[in-house]
Parts: C-alpha cells; structure tokens; sequence
C-alpha cells in the first residue's frame, strides 16, 4: 500500500500541463493512453527518471497525426513497433500503441497492435516494469509490480524462462535492475532461470552486453550482484575475462566513503579488471571498447607504479600525462591500488602540489625542434623536478632547468 506522498507525486505528475495538454490530446472517445514503465515506477519511489513512456490504443498514424495538431514534432522512431516519440520545447515523450508477440527469436520480437493493457503487460519483462497510470490518476498493476517495488524486488513477470526465451537481455537487465532497484538481492526464481539458460546469452550481441554491463556498473549495489554473478560463474561467460571482486570491493567501499569523486564507469570496469600492465587485449573485443578506452584502461592498469613513488608523481600524473578531471583520475588512481586510502592522502598532497613553470615553450626557446622529443624532454625534467623535492618557486624551477638543459645538451 503506497502513502500519501506517493499519491501526491503521482497528481503532480499528471499536473505537469504539458504531459497533461499531451495525454488530453492522446485521450480521445474510445481511446485511452496511459503513462507506463519507468516513469510510474520512480514516481511511486519519489526518484527521478529522464524518460517519459506512454501506450496508447491508438494507431501510430493517429499518434502521429494527434501530436503534430498539437504542435509537436513527430518522430517515427521504431514506427514498425508502433513507437512515435513526440518532441517540443526540449521535452520528449515516448508513445508506443499496445502490442502483443506473435514471434520472438531470443532477442527480437514480430508483434501485432492490440488495445488490451493487461495483455501489453504481460509482455513486459518485470513487475516493477509493467505498472501503468491513468489519467484518471488510477494506478494499474496487474502482476503485483506495486508490492515489490515496496518490497525492493525484481521479479520476472510469469514464468521466468518464458521471458528469458522471448528476450536473452532480460537476464542482464535482471542483475542490473536488482543492483537497482532491489538492494542487490536476488530473485531465486529469476536467477536459477538464468543459470538454467545461460548458454541463450552467446546470442547477445557484444554492444548490448557492453551498454547493460556499464549500466550495471554504476548501480548503487552492484558490488552484492556481481559476487553473485561471480560465485555462478556468469562473469567469464559475459567478459571473456577473469573479473577480481576483491579489488572492485575496494573500490565500492572507497566509493562510499568519498562520493564527492565522480567514479566514471571506466574507473569502474578499471578496478573489476585490470592488471598491473597491459590490459588484455581480448577485453577490446569482448566489450567492443574504443582505442581511446582502451588506452585509457591500460594507463590505469600502470597507475600503481606511479602511486608507490608518491604525491608529487601523482600530482604530476593528475595534472600533465592523464586527459580527465582531477576528481576523475583520482577515482582511477584509487581504484587500481591495493592501498586506496593512500591514494587519498596522496592525492591530497597532490592537490596542494605546486605547479609545474617549465612548459614545452621553453624547450623550443632553448633551440629544440618541435615534435616528439620535446614531450619527451619535458617529461624527463618533470621527473628531475619530483627527484630534486618539486621545489614550488619559478626560479628555483628556471635554476633547475637551466642545470637540466646544461647537463643534457640544449637543442635537437
């Protein structure tokens, strides 16, 4: 049973005047649309939610039609499913006509328009997920989606495998809207169907794998899920790799203790994974990473060494060889090191550092050609000043340089 406050979040909803003005419009004689899925579920827990969904009886021509008298923009963006998203004023709304499957192939789905909600929900894969609301203000919950979103449960809706067959993404969206929405327990029914039919994910395309495992990743109780996916032995199959818990506990722990860090998903995956040295390169493929990101984790994997030799090293990390906020690469740092809580007092040092006068201007004043071998003189006299104490005044560093450039031979 829901308390007032949640009664009153959802009467602010239909408020909205332009979500109301809409479904006016999508609510004519005979017709009925009703907000769905994830808008009503984090409504009712008083969370915010960036995507607004509806299902409407109506047809997609007349969605169409509907929303451009209103003065909306029409887009026909899975328009062979029935979806339309309608877009004014920097709002976008989702607009899909009921559906039921005729065909499902594991992954994709041949469907019928219908008008009956209950039988459009019963397609939905959880029963957090299949909640709709009226305009009426009526809450429609036809699979007890409202007692386990109280309850912080993430139940499959009917038959466990039966979903899964229709859909192989269900089992990642299980583990991550467990990570969620429920605390990181598990469902036993959904999770001894998925082992059951682990073989279904090889289907999965690697994008789709890569797009729910980052998601999963920056869940507020993923750390409980993924010991879980890990005592099941799921993590190799969905990876490739060996994943080290132990290390990423760490981290969450870490995590808790300074959410001012912004903790990128890559500083995430960095402390599930990585290795002092190389990356496996198998990772590329199986996550379908970017050169850039793969780079990115390599000099996370490496980042151990510089955290051992201390705050000016770090200081000069930070600020000179690593393309992210400070905030971001100290996330990184922290993750990577056995030792996280001296990565923090490091990088408290770090952030008291003095900066660094010498530039690559000076090396080109002192005759060097530009290129590579200026990069490669400044980082050598970066490492002299940190060897020498990181003195802080320019003329102790213009003093420092010019004993640099008399030792090393100025010009190239």
């Amino acid at each position: 049973m829901r308390g007032g406050s949640a009664n009153e979040r959802l009467e602010r909803l239909l408020a909205d005047p332009v979500l109301s003005n809409l479904m006016v419009a999508l609510n004519p004689p005979g017709e009925e649309t009703r907000l769905v899925g994830g808008i009503v579920r984090n409504t009712l827990l008083g969370e915010p939610t960036e995507d607004v969904d509806l299902a409407t009886t109506l047809q997609p021509p007349d969605i169409l039609k509907r929303g451009k008298a209103m003065g909306w923009k029409a887009v026909p963006t899975g328009i062979e499913h029935g979806t339309i998203t309608l877009l004014r004023e920097g709002r976008s709304f989702e607009v899909t006509t009921l559906r039921r499957d005729v065909e499902t192939d594991g992954r994709h789905a041949r469907v019928v328009f219908g008008r009956d909600f209950r039988e459009d929900a019963a397609r939905r894969d959880f029963t957090i997920n299949a909640l709709s609301l009226g305009t009426d203000g009526r809450l429609h919950d036809y699979f007890g989606g409202e007692a386990d979103l109280a309850a912080r449960i993430v139940r499959f809706i009917g038959d466990p495998e039966t979903r899964l067959r229709e859909d192989y993404l269900r089992g990642l969206r299980f583990f991550r809207f467990s990570a969620r929405y429920g605390g990181g327990r598990l469902d036993p029914a959904g999770m001894a169907a998925i082992l059951r039919m682990r073989a279904g994910f090889a289907g999965l395309s690697r994008e789709r794998i890569r797009q729910e495992l980052f998601k999963l990743l920056m869940a507020a109780h993923v750390l409980p899920v993924l010991r879980q996916m890990g005592e099941a032995g799921l993590l190799p199959d969905l990876l490739g790799i060996e994943a080290d818990l132990d290390r990423f506990a760490a981290r969450a722990g870490l995590q808790a203790r300074r959410p001012d860090l912004a903790w990128p998903v890559l500083a995430r995956l960095a402390a599930l994974l990585s290795r002092k040295g190389r990356v496996d390169p198998a990772l590329q493929e199986a996550l379908k990473l970017s050169n850039e990101e793969m780079r990115w984790l390599e000099q996370c994997a490496g980042a151990e060494d510089l955290i051992t030799r201390g705050a000016a090293h770090l200081a000069s990390w930070l600020a000179e060889d690593f393309p992210l906020a400070a905030g971001e690469a100290i996330a990184l740092a922290a993750s990577v090191s056995p030792e996280p809580e001296r990565v923090l007092a490091l990088a408290e040092a770090a952030e008291k550092h003095p900066r660094l006068y010498v530039s690559g201007r000076d090396f080109l004043a002192a005759g060097f050609t530009p290129g590579p071998v200026v990069g490669a003189r400044l980082a050598a006299f970066r490492a002299r000043w940190i060897e020498a104490g990181a003195p802080g005044s320019e003329a102790e560093q213009r003093a420092l340089f010019s004993r640099f450039l008399a030792e090393s031979g100025a010009g190239s």
